[in-house]
């Protein structure tokens, strides 16, 4: 094994002073350690399994919360908001809430670059608000076409 700018190689493999310092970059870069803290640092943990757990409470708790809604269907939100009652608009945001913190602590989206983040998050984001739309304006039309009586075929 050969060293070449701080780096162990196989025998025979030369690596430019250049490219040996990029590697190194990349590997110090790619060896730092994972953010342990969660909430923009108002929950630290010690250990990173510590942080993983605490993730798993608080994503459950958000999962009770939906369960709960969901069995109970509290009438003071059975309103109407944009089109929709104020308990699906809680659903949604709730599984929004629950999506972006899963990629963000457990694909560890928080350690990447920016721009990468970025293009996953508004990727992802720009995605379920066009769901969104598609199924209000489908659900509309499909409503509209039950509630005037006038049924071509049967869906």
């Amino acid at each position: 094994m050969l060293r070449c700018v701080g780096i162990v190689v196989p025998n025979k493999m030369v690596i430019p002073a250049k490219t040996g310092i990029l590697i190194k970059i990349i590997l110090k870069k790619m060896a730092h350690e994972h953010k342990l803290e969660i909430f923009r640092g108002l929950w630290k943990f010690k250990s990173n399994t510590a942080k993983i757990w605490g993730v798993l409470a608080f994503l459950t708790f958000i999962t009770i919360i939906e369960v709960a809604l969901g069995i109970v269907k509290p009438e003071s939100l059975m309103g109407m908001f944009l089109g929709m009652k104020i308990l699906n608009w809680i659903f949604i945001i709730l599984t929004i809430v629950k999506a972006y913190y899963i990629t963000w602590d457990f694909m560890h989206m928080r350690d990447e670059v920016k721009a990468l983040r970025r293009m996953v998050v508004w990727t992802a984001i720009f995605l379920i608000l066009y769901l969104i739309f598609i199924l209000l304006q489908e659900g509309g039309y499909i409503e509209t076409v039950y509630s005037s009586g006038f049924v071509k075929r049967d869906f």
